[in-house]
């Protein structure tokens, strides 16, 4: 009895961030609990105990990523124009897959790596979560059109998927070992060729 309630003296908070930088190197897949043990130095049937099994935790670090390192997210989408939403969505992206040589790229890109038939729920959840920045990002992209920000031609479905598509692929590029110099340049050139509407200022 005495040996289960010392499994548990560790700190919750400090165990999971541990965990959140794991799967961001290494990915969902290429994770396994020893990882997990042995980064946090809890002992498995106490990380169980706590978290329960890999996709529980992943999905635990999962949410704490979002809160404690995605909330430039809902600050971008509250920006007056919408160059100024993908600028912001894309610099503060580049500064995240960079901040930390030891887990660069995003780790949601990260964890969506995943091939085995075990990882399928989590690749899914991972899914899910994209598709519910795709819409976010889509509804504010009419917001703008209807405010004269975009041009009424514009798509704000590709426009969103574009930007999508160039956040991921920093991500990755990131990943790969691209510098925090070469990601801004990208940023840069997708902003180049950003489209803009009747009220935007020459």
């Amino acid at each position: 009895m005495n040996n289960m309630g010392r499994h548990r003296q560790f700190d919750v908070d400090e165990t999971l961030d541990t965990a959140l930088c794991i799967f961001w190197r290494k990915g969902y897949e290429g994770t396994s609990y020893t990882d997990l043990t042995q980064a946090t130095g809890v002992e498995r049937p106490a990380l169980y105990s706590a978290f329960g099994n890999k996709e529980a935790l992943f999905r635990k670090a999962l949410r704490r990523y979002y809160e404690h390192y995605q909330d430039f997210i809902p600050e971008a989408l509250k920006l007056p124009t919408a160059r100024e939403v993908a600028a912001h969505l894309l610099y503060r992206s580049v500064e995240l897959n960079t901040r930390n040589p030891d887990h660069t790229g995003c780790f949601i890109i990260n964890g969506a790596i995943a091939g085995s038939d075990d990882a399928e729920p989590v690749r899914q959840a991972l899914i899910e979560i994209r598709e519910v920045g795709l819409a976010q990002l889509r509804e504010r992209f009419e917001q703008a059109k209807a405010q004269g920000d975009l041009p009424s031609n514009a798509k704000a479905d590709a426009l969103a998927a574009f930007l999508l598509a160039v956040l991921h692929g920093m991500a990755v590029q990131a990943k790969a070992g691209f510098s925090r110099g070469m990601l801004e340049a990208v940023a840069e050139q997708a902003l180049s060729c950003w489209p803009a509407g009747s009220s935007a200022s020459l």
